[in-house]
């Protein structure tokens, strides 16, 4: 796959997207927990130029706005057929809702995957599309997020899930 790699200005702050012949690769924030490798993203290209990238800036302009809770853009994250899996489960979580980490591993069939389906989660490479931001700990708490706590809240809000708009009653 033929990597290329540009800087997206959104109210969040400059996203770093990769893509590829197959689809967008990755999708990284600021001080990301999990930055591809230097040498993995390709060459830089305006994002105005690019068709994929074009259509991502859209879509999350859109989706920043309230305007949009569905992206329609091929996805080509690298990952083990066990982070494939949770990456899946992750694009199922309905806009405006949340799951816990022990939800998704019963989801897998058993309950004591939940540590490894956080670090599938954490390793995520295409944050927003594919929503981690929608998965909270056991007890509904805004856990580890690698775009920072304040963002995953704000994207939250930005959906009306429950569990933000209950923490702010108190």
């Amino acid at each position: 796959m033929t990597r290329r790699h540009a800087t997206l200005r959104t109210s969040l702050g400059d996203l770093l997207v990769v893509g590829g012949d197959e689809g967008l690769a990755g999708l990284y924030f600021p001080g990301h927990w999990h930055p591809p490798a230097a040498d993995s993203i390709g060459t830089e290209v305006d994002a105005r130029g690019d068709e994929l990238f074009g259509r991502l800036g859209t879509e999350l302009d859109e989706y920043l706005a309230g305007r949009r809770i569905r992206f329609d853009l091929p996805l080509a994250p690298a990952g083990d057929d066990f982070q494939h899996a949770v990456w899946a489960m992750l694009r199922e979580i309905p806009y405006g809702s949340t799951v816990t980490y022990g939800e998704l591993a019963v989801r897998l069939g058993d309950r004591n995957l939940a540590r490894r389906v956080g670090g599938a989660v954490g390793r995520n490479p295409i944050s927003i599309l594919v929503p981690c931001h929608r998965v909270v700990g056991a007890d509904g708490s805004l856990t580890g997020y690698a775009g920072g706590l304040d963002r995953k809240r704000r994207l939250l809000e930005l959906e009306g899930a429950e569990v933000v708009a209950q923490r702010q009653l108190f």
